[in-house]
């Protein structure tokens, strides 16, 4: 996980010292998230409403390439008390323009669990992350996104034998300073 990390800090590093142009930002979104058990589980596993906000970079590689770097804090998991998990989470999106106003988004997501301690949940976890985004003026953006965890959630030693992945659909809206 740390060579991971590493190999990621040092590409956003790499590619900020050849960015042309960089703009920066605030988005605030809603979650609709949920975790997703194997095996099937035989308790109600309903979606969690919740939100995102944070703070963003973005980085022009080229005239239709960027670099969009991310922290932001996501209310995360299932409706159930037991389930809920809250991450401070850092997407890092490769984004590709299609015209002045929309982009497709695609990259990696790192999650770091905040609040609890010892509550059966991992403290670390990885996804992959994909959106668009539409530019409403210059700087106001709205953007869909969706998550889907790689990593089980739940610690190795739990005793219930079920093992869960966090999925999240975002919506957004940002702005662009």
């Amino acid at each position: 996980m740390r060579k991971t990390l590493l190999f990621l800090a040092f590409i956003i590093v790499a590619s900020m010292s050849f960015a042309q142009n960089a703009s920066y930002g605030v988005r605030v979104g809603y979650n609709i998230s949920n975790l997703d058990f194997e095996p099937h589980p035989t308790f109600d596993n309903m979606h969690r409403n919740g939100f995102a906000i944070g703070f963003f970079g973005e980085y022009d590689l080229s005239a239709a390439i960027g670099l969009a770097p991310e922290i932001q804090f996501s209310a995360e998991g299932a409706k159930d008390r037991d389930l809920r998990i809250d991450y401070i989470q850092m997407p890092i999106l490769f984004k590709y323009r299609i015209g002045d106003r929309l982009s497709v988004g695609a990259g990696p997501l790192v999650s770091l669990k905040v609040h609890e301690y010892e509550d059966g949940f991992k403290n670390f976890g990885f996804s992959g992350v994909g959106g668009l985004e539409f530019m409403i003026s210059d700087e106001i953006f709205i953007d869909a996104r969706y998550h889907y965890g790689f990593t089980n959630v739940l610690d190795d030693d739990n005793p219930s034998g079920y093992e869960a992945t966090n999925t999240n659909i975002q919506l957004g809206i940002g702005i662009k300073i």
